[in-house]
């Protein structure tokens, strides 16, 4: 494997440190998720905004978005502000991938193997990523200002270990595409008792 393809131990370590440390004080979070006609949505991203965390990826965070068969793997990612993302072509077939949003623009001109340098993903916001050979091959990365994000499972909820106090929370799927905000709500958290909390997400308009 190609040693740029592996996760930064060092990262890693200030992440699970991260996670130990919280664990202590950390309370659960149920967000549940819904379509405008009130059906559970899976693969909503949900993240919350905690005053005082780190905004951005530890230095050397990194990820991977592979092309097989033609598709994205994955099809939708979820990184921290800062973090690299490379885009390794496992196929036998060249890959034009790009991206037109605005948090990042950026084309991997016709390859094979992997390209020499990752695409720093360091704006919040969502990207959606094509291929300019394949029109069919389409993903999605969602991009935070914090280390609190996860996705809905099949049935629509997620879960977030938070500390007590007063949050910002923030929603998006794919229904929304990259030109329609994220759903923002506020959430408290006890320091006993977490939250429960319903959102239902906006339809993106068909274009004309």
């Amino acid at each position: 494997m190609n040693r740029r393809l592996r996760p930064s131990l060092s990262g890693l370590a200030i992440g699970m440190a991260a996670l130990a440390a919280n664990a202590a004080w950390a309370t659960s979070a149920s967000v549940a998720v819904v379509d405008a006609d009130g059906k559970p949505l899976a693969d909503a991203v949900v993240w919350a905004m905690v005053k005082g965390t780190r905004m951005q990826a530890a230095p050397g965070t990194n990820a991977q978005i592979a092309q097989r068969e033609r598709q994205f793997q994955p099809q939708l990612s979820v990184v921290q502000t800062g973090t690299s993302v490379w885009f390794p072509n496992f196929d036998t077939v060249r890959h034009h991938v790009y991206s037109f949003s605005p948090i990042q623009r950026f084309e991997l001109r016709l390859y094979a193997g992997t390209p020499a340098a990752p695409v720093v993903f360091d704006k919040a916001g969502v990207a959606a990523l094509g291929c300019n050979i394949h029109d069919r091959m389409q993903a999605w990365v969602v991009v935070v200002d914090t280390p609190f994000f996860t996705r809905t499972d099949t049935a629509g909820t997620a879960t977030l270990d938070l500390p007590p106090g007063d949050h910002r929370l923030r929603i998006w799927h794919a229904l929304m595409g990259d030109s329609l905000a994220p759903v923002e709500r506020s959430l408290t958290v006890g320091a006993t008792l977490g939250a429960r909390l319903t959102v239902a997400l906006p339809r993106r308009e068909a274009a004309p």
